[in-house]
């Protein structure tokens, strides 16, 4: 059973940055793609980024295009997700994700573990 905690999130200004990671607790993480999803309150859970199992495919969403860089560290298990030029709407529950299939990375089903989530607010 694979882990994932995520980390980094917190109160940010307008226009700053965050940087969020997640580790996983098993080395056979490298195997999985990982992505990243979101959650506002009130509203459902929206994909962010993905990147796939060799790190040779990244995937975002419009509205952080840009502005958000998804990378890994398979010889640290880690996932990173660096915002920046955050805006209020990007306030929400990240989560970090992992999925063993080759189904479409953008859809929250074909993911097989997730983290607890961690909070990001971004103030105007």
């Amino acid at each position: 059973q694979v882990q994932l905690v995520e980390s980094g999130g917190g109160l940010v200004q307008a226009g700053g940055s965050l940087r969020l990671s997640c580790a996983a607790s098993e080395r056979t993480f490298s195997a999985y793609s990982k992505g990243w999803f979101r959650q506002a309150p009130g509203k459902e859970r929206e994909f962010v980024a993905a990147v796939t199992w060799s790190g040779g495919n990244t995937i975002y969403a419009d509205s952080v295009k840009g502005r958000f860089t998804i990378s890994r560290d398979n010889a640290k298990n880690t996932v990173v997700l660096q915002m920046n030029s955050l805006k209020p709407e990007d306030t929400a529950v990240y989560y970090c994700a992992a999925a063993k299939s080759l189904g479409s990375l953008v859809r929250a089903i074909n993911y097989d573990y997730w983290g607890q989530g961690t909070q990001v607010t971004v103030s105007s």
